[in-house]
C-alpha cells in the first residue's frame, strides 16, 4: 500500500476547512470564507501564502494573463475555496491548471456552499 502524498499536511488543511464550516455554516460570500481560512491558518502556525500569483507559458512566451490560487499551504499544497451549491468538473480542470503552472504535485478543493463541507484531493 502507498502513503497519501503530503497526507499529514492535508490533514491539517481540511481540518481547518470543516473548523471555519462548523463555525460559520452555508451562506456567507467565498470571501468571507477565505478571511476565516486565512485566520485560522495563522492562529495554528501553518504557513500558507494567500492569492499566489503565477505565469502562464505558451509555446516559449509568457501570456499577459495569470492565474491566482487561493492559497499556497505549505508551500506545496494548492488549496481552492469555494461557494456554491455543488461542484462542476471546471473547478476540478482549474485545479489541474493551478498544479500544472505551478509545479505543485496536490490539490485540495473544498466547497463551503454545501450543508457539510466538500473536499477533494487532486494529484497532478
Amino acid at each position: 500500500m502507498t502513503e497519501l502524498l503530503y497526507k499529514e499536511e492535508c490533514y491539517k488543511i481540511i481540518g481547518k476547512c470543516y473548523e471555519v464550516h462548523r463555525e460559520m455554516g452555508i451562506g456567507f460570500l467565498e470571501i468571507v470564507y477565505k478571511d476565516a481560512l486565512e485566520y485560522e491558518f495563522k492562529r495554528a502556525g501553518i504557513p500558507f501564502e494567500r492569492e499566489k500569483e503565477y505565469t502562464v507559458n505558451y509555446k516559449g512566451i509568457t501570456l499577459p494573463r495569470k492565474f491566482y490560487a487561493d492559497f499556497v499551504v505549505f508551500d506545496k499544497i494548492i488549496l481552492e475555496a469555494k461557494c456554491v451549491s455543488s461542484i462542476p468538473e471546471a473547478f476540478i480542470a482549474q485545479c489541474l491548471n493551478y498544479l500544472k503552472v505551478s509545479g505543485n504535485r496536490i490539490a485540495l478543493l473544498v466547497n463551503f456552499g454545501e450543508l457539510s463541507l466538500f473536499h477533494r484531493r487532486i494529484v497532478f
